[in-house]
């Protein structure tokens, strides 16, 4: 294995190869420091062969690349940037192609082909920068107008951010300039979307292979304890308050018909490699929250978790995305 890591200013470098200096703490997110490396690419396709610049400007060989795992959240990790790259020298990857990741990155875009295709999602509205530039009073005036065919209460989420990074709940009106403030700090564009009465439902979803259908998970649930919505602490720090379940206990019915809908979902985007399906369980059924083409894959993630109940091991897992993406080429 090649581990390479990028910094904050983007520079691809070679890493350590250890686990525990990635280690997820709540009082201090790891981050890639810049030790002088650089990443050569291959400069084009048909070449696999990756190269390290020392700080001194020494370059050498690494080997050669079989299959790159991009495991990365959020914009130029899971939005279809890095995975046209790859496509561009040729590289096989795992996980989602450059048109899932673009649609599901972007959650505005992923409810229209959801919509698109019939599978149920939640009532919202879309923002843009200039809905909230000006008056900040008169724009949230405005802003809940708009919104108030939408029952509360509202999920004030960044269209383009992952991992729940600028979520906010609004039980109120009052509430919502400052939700606003939050997500329009992490993108420009805002989605303001009625909250759901539900359970919340995880599906894990693989690619077939050799002409044969996707394949689904069992069903895992979220279950809030101390929180009121999934955030960025219980997702990835496993903070207090959350608990996640896998398999989830239901009936037959709704775990088929859940597993059903996490199909229909991938397929509505193109889906490549894997996806984890999140779910409200509603009275009227299933209603899809979003798709993640790359979901966490921490000890407290939900996608290994459900193919692990599902009869895999995580060695297993790890090499069905990698056969899967050799296989793809």
């Amino acid at each position: 294995m090649i581990p390479v890591g990028i910094t904050p200013a983007g520079a691809f470098i070679l890493e350590d190869d250890d686990p525990d200096k990635f280690a997820l703490d709540p009082e201090r997110m790891p981050r890639v420091e810049d030790n002088g490396t650089r990443i050569v690419w291959p400069e084009a396709a048909g070449s696999s062969t990756l190269r390290v610049r020392r700080a001194d400007g020494r370059e050498e060989d690494l080997g050669r690349v079989d299959v790159v795992l991009p495991i990365l959240h959020g914009p130029h990790g899971e939005d279809g940037t890095i995975q046209g790259f790859l496509d561009t020298v040729e590289l096989p990857y795992a996980g989602g192609g450059v048109l899932d990741s673009a649609l599901c990155m972007d959650k505005h875009f992923m409810k229209i082909a959801l919509q698109a295709a019939g599978v149920p999602v939640a009532p919202w509205i879309t923002l843009r920068a200039a809905d909230w530039s000006g008056d900040r009073s008169a724009g949230a005036a405005r802003i809940a107008e708009r919104a108030s065919g939408l029952e509360l209460p509202w999920f004030v989420k960044p269209a383009r951010a992952g991992s729940s990074v600028g979520v906010s709940k609004v039980d109120t009106v009052d509430e919502l300039a400052e939700a606003l403030d939050i997500a329009f700090a992490e993108d420009d564009k805002v989605l303001v979307e009625q909250g759901l009465h539900g359970r919340e439902i995880e599906v894990g979803v693989l690619e077939g292979r050799g002409g044969k259908p996707a394949r689904s998970s069992l069903p895992g649930e979220i279950v809030l304890t101390g929180r009121s919505f999934y955030d960025f602490e219980g997702k990835y720090l496993g903070g207090d308050g959350v608990d996640v379940v896998c398999p989830a206990t239901m009936s037959d019915d709704d775990a088929a018909a859940c597993r059903e809908m996490a199909l229909r979902a991938f397929d509505a985007v193109d889906g490549r490699g894997l996806a984890r399906v999140d779910f409200f369980l509603t009275d009227a059924g299933p209603v899809v929250n979003e798709l993640n083409t790359m979901p966490g894959f921490t000890p407290v993630s939900m996608f290994p978790k459900c193919w692990i109940a599902t009869g895999m091991t995580y060695a297993e897992l790890i090499s069905e995305l990698i056969d899967t993406a050799l296989e793809r080429g």
